[in-house]
């Protein structure tokens, strides 16, 4: 079975950032890596905008999300804390989803950058675009240098249904020109025009009290 996905995207906004990265750090966080089936745990802010984090979870299959480990912490289960930090803040997304591509890689460590892009597709150009993100888009991305992995993956539970990761050697890597190079073909070019909600986000990695 895939490999399953949690995100959670949002701007901090009104909360106090010194109480929300204490409610991630030592309540939320730590919940989430001792729940049974969640693989990998990590955590992002915006390289250019301290107000946006990112979280993403790594699930040995969708179904995590519906044990009872999850719900037990998730759900009308938020902590009182959770609540009132979570209420504070805009959500920019929450996605859940399969992994399309390669299918059953875990986040690495120890990555300095992160990109995020999430969006929908129109659905007469559906096939071609995922034809064009697994044949060409994600391999040329890929090979870039200082890209350290490029994954895909289908929502189960979103509004974007679709969200490639990419786990950067530092946030800088999106913008060299070998990525513009690779990002702008011709295929590309065609596509661009069906994609809609394009959500992207460029983060670098977060180290508590950086």
């Amino acid at each position: 079975m895939a490999k399953g996905i949690l995100i959670a995207a949002m701007n901090i906004g009104n909360a106090a950032e010194d109480e929300f990265h204490d409610w991630y750090d030592t309540e939320h966080l730590p919940e989430r890596v001792a729940c049974p089936g969640f693989l990998e745990c990590q955590r992002w802010i915006g390289a250019a905008d301290r107000k946006i984090s990112v979280a993403i979870y790594d699930l040995d299959n969708i179904d995590v999300l519906k044990s009872p480990g999850y719900s037990a912490i998730g759900g009308v289960n938020l902590s009182p804390w959770s609540k009132r930090v979570t209420s504070r803040v805009e959500r920019l997304m929450r996605f859940e989803g399969e992994q399309i591509l390669p299918g059953d890689q875990v986040a690495p460590r120890g990555a300095g950058g992160f990109l995020l892009n999430a969006m929908n597709v129109v659905p007469e150009h559906e096939a071609e675009f995922n034809e064009w993100y697994n044949k060409e888009h994600i391999p040329s991305l890929a090979a870039v240098p200082g890209v350290i992995c490029a994954r895909r993956f289908r929502a189960t539970s979103a509004n974007r249904k679709y969200v490639a990761l990419y786990h950067l050697e530092s946030p800088e890597v999106q913008a060299t020109p070998a990525w513009k190079s690779a990002a702008d073909s011709e295929w590309t070019r065609k596509l661009r025009p069906h994609f809609r909600d394009h959500l992207r986000l460029v983060c670098k990695a977060y180290v508590r009290g950086g």
